[in-house]
């Protein structure tokens, strides 16, 4: 079934047409904090061992702390759509960056319980970052939909592959402070909370008093399949984000190495989210891609549990290949499967929040599964399985057909216009 035109609806009242330059700036805020919704994670992943060794936390209770985000970004999802459309989607974001500097920085404060609550606090605001970006991309930019999906997903990869890399020689500049470390990354989203704060404010996307209400959704086929690919795609990622150092440095790589290699593999990412939209949109449909992009992610990963560790550089870079254009295609898949911006934000919030709470599963499972027998190799089953059924959700998603689902106005008093 070919997808039929697309339909302009704005989220509000028309505004005017805004400038090239407003454009440009615009397109840069976004990308400035997606770079900011990825730090939280990969600044844990390459200090996990050293929290694990100064502290009283388990293989188990490292499995639960990287767990927590990853849950709270399934939770907070479905949220984002409702509380963008009370108060406008400049403005939500404005509060995600506030929040995600309090929680990135309560991090740092030492202390097991401020770390939990921290990370759990920034969990919810990237969760509402993340439903959020498509639907500001299908808007304000939907003739560009597919290069700005991939710029800020290449971004969303830069800030994960910053915190691999400098995370671990920013700690130990701090005498191997590993709170340090963590609360360093609050100053970046500071810095575009200040950035982001004139715009929002001024920004003419704000509330309305006639707002939609989009139906049938959760009764579609295709916007589960669309629902499963990100979920399970996601639990490759956040495993990636939240292991492979660990697993590198059980496998005899230094620290500052096993960071270097993980963030290696997330700039490769980089490039990949940048192409792989623009070409996967030229294709007649999206399947082969979202499938071969799947197994090529898995396969990668168990690479790196498993092969020679001298050849760990080659699994890294195949696995950013893998990994970036499955998470920038799988986010594309979401503005592509929707006929307008409404049902993108509502779709965006199923499939991430659906998705996170499957793709929690994964990091999750890799600390139980090592606490339970000493070592990372079980967890090769994990990485084939959560590939497996990426490839044929993936396929499904990919076919050229919008989701099932209405958009209809909604008036002030709560009847439809």
């Amino acid at each position: 079934m070919n997808a039929p035109e697309e339909r302009a609806q704005p989220l509000s009242s028309t505004p005017p047409s805004p400038s090239l330059a407003a454009m440009i700036l615009l397109g840069l805020s976004l990308m400035l904090i997606a770079f900011n919704l990825r730090p939280l994670f990969a600044s844990l992943s390459v200090l996990l061992p050293d929290i694990i060794g100064s502290t009283s936390l388990s293989s188990a209770g490292a499995g639960y702390l990287t767990t927590l985000p990853v849950l709270c970004l399934g939770l907070f999802a479905p949220l984002a759509p409702r509380i963008s459309q009370r108060v406008g989607p400049e403005r939500t974001l404005l509060a995600v960056l506030f929040f995600l500097t309090v929680g990135t920085a309560m991090r740092g404060m030492g202390g097991m319980a401020a770390l939990f609550i921290g990370s759990a606090l920034a969990g919810a605001a990237i969760a509402t970052g993340n439903v959020l970006l498509p639907s500001v991309v299908k808007r304000d930019f939907p003739h560009q939909a597919a290069l700005m999906t991939g710029l800020y997903t290449m971004a969303l990869c830069g800030g994960a592959a910053s915190a691999a890399a400098f995370t671990l020689p920013i700690a130990h500049f701090f005498d191997d402070s590993w709170a340090a470390g963590l609360v360093v990354w609050a100053l970046p989203a500071a810095l575009v909370l200040l950035i982001w704060a004139p715009q929002s404010l001024r920004s003419a996307h704000g509330s309305s008093q006639v707002r939609r209400n989009v139906t049938g959704l959760w009764r579609d086929p295709l916007a589960w399949q669309v629902t499963l690919f990100m979920g399970l795609q996601s639990a490759l990622a956040y495993c990636l984000m939240g292991w492979l150092a660990p697993i590198l440095r059980e496998r005899g790589l230094e620290g500052v190495e096993a960071g270097l290699v993980v963030s290696v593999s997330i700039m490769v990412q980089v490039v990949t989210c940048l192409l792989v939209p623009p070409l996967a949109v030229r294709c007649r449909n999206q399947s082969l891609f979202n499938a071969a992009l799947a197994l090529t992610a898995a396969s990668a990963l168990i690479g790196l549990l498993f092969a020679p560790v001298s050849t760990v550089w080659i699994w890294a870079v195949l696995q950013g290949i893998g990994q970036g254009g499955l998470f920038a295609i799988a986010m594309t898949v979401i503005v592509l499967r929707s006929p307008d911006s409404h049902v993108a934000a509502h779709l965006s919030g199923m499939a991430q929040g659906v998705g996170y709470v499957l793709a929690a599963l994964g990091p999750l499972l890799v600390g139980v599964l090592h606490s339970l027998t000493g070592s990372f190799a079980s967890s090769g089953w994990l990485f084939a399985a959560l590939g497996t059924g990426a490839a044929i959700s993936g396929w499904g998603a990919g076919r050229t057909m919008y989701v099932k689902a209405r958009s209809e106005e909604i008036g002030s008093a709560g009847r439809r216009a």
